[in-house]
C-alpha cells in the first residue's frame, strides 16, 4: 500500500466522521463496555435479592398464618371434645416378649424364622430386640 493511498483513506475517513456519515462513537470504547456489563450484572442481582427478599417475606407471612389457624383449631377441638374415658388396662404381655409383631403378607412361620436369623446375626437374645412389622417385599 502506498502512502499517498493512506493518506487519501484517512482523509477519506476524517470528511465522512465530520459531516455526520460515518460514526465512531461505538469503537474502541472498552471502559464503557465494560462498565455497561458491570451495570447489567448488578440491575440483575438486585433483581434477584430483591426477589428472594419477597419470598422469604411471604414464607414468614404463610408460616405464621398456619400456626394461628392450628392455634385456633387447638382451642375449639378442647372445648368441644368430651372427657376421654379411662385408658384401657394394658395388654398383657408374654414373659420376655417385646411387644406385637404386624405381619403384612408373610406367613407367620416365615416371619418366626427371619426374627431368629436377625436374633442370631446380631448376636442377642430373640426377646431384647423389638419387631414392628415384617412385610414381604414382591
Amino acid at each position: 500500500m502506498s502512502v499517498a493511498f493512506a493518506e487519501e483513506a484517512v482523509a477519506e475517513v476524517g470528511g465522512a466522521v465530520a459531516e455526520g456519515r460515518l460514526d465512531l462513537r461505538g469503537f474502541g470504547h472498552v471502559g464503557d463496555s465494560g462498565l455497561d456489563a458491570l451495570l447489567g450484572y448488578l440491575v440483575v442481582f438486585i433483581g434477584l435479592g430483591l426477589l428472594m427478599t419477597v419470598i422469604i417475606i411471604v414464607g414468614k407471612i404463610m408460616v405464621a398464618q398456619s400456626k394461628k389457624a392450628s392455634a385456633k383449631t387447638a382451642e375449639a377441638k378442647p372445648a368441644a371434645a368430651a372427657p376421654a374415658p379411662a385408658p384401657a388396662a394394658p395388654k398383657k404381655l408374654a414373659p420376655g416378649s417385646a411387644g406385637d409383631v404386624k405381619i403384612y403378607d408373610t406367613d407367620p412361620r416365615d416371619a418366626a424364622m427371619i426374627m431368629a436369623i436377625v436374633a442370631n446375626k446380631l448376636g442377642k437374645p430373640l426377646n431384647e430386640l423389638r419387631f414392628r412389622s415384617i412385610k414381604e417385599v414382591k
